[in-house]
């Protein structure tokens, strides 16, 4: 397989079917190892355990194609739509990049982000 997201989509996929306790697995059990792999990125950061930390996140990145995958067998989502939906909110978040806004200090960039999280909540 080729070393590429769409190959890491694939084993995700093959192993979902082939694996039996992947097979097994649903929403509630993938609960604790997301929070898992979650914690051991956050471990790694602080320790500063760059080569760790690049495993981690790889096991954290399988985690969310894993229950991405369990969202599409019941018909929820796919991983594209995970995809667009994340380009969209950081898109929309970002105006100060991608609009006309303007922010030059981290507090500003902040204070614009809870901006618009504020105006997407109440719809």
């Amino acid at each position: 397989m080729k070393e590429t997201f769409e190959g890491l989509v694939k084993v995700n996929k093959m192993l979902r079917k082939k694996c039996p306790w992947d097979k097994e697995q649903d929403f509630d059990s993938l609960k604790k190892t997301i929070m898992d792999e979650a914690k051991e990125v956050v471990e790694a950061i602080e320790n500063k355990d760059y080569e760790n930390l690049k495993e981690e996140l790889g096991d954290l990145l399988h985690n969310i194609l894993f229950i991405t995958n369990v969202a599409e067998e019941q018909g929820l989502f796919d991983i594209k739509a995970v995809m667009q939906e994340i380009e969209a909110k950081l898109i929309r978040r970002h105006p100060h990049i991608f609009g006309d806004e303007k922010a030059s200090t981290p507090e500003e960039v902040t204070k614009i982000w809870e901006n618009v999280k504020e105006t997407e909540k109440n719809g």
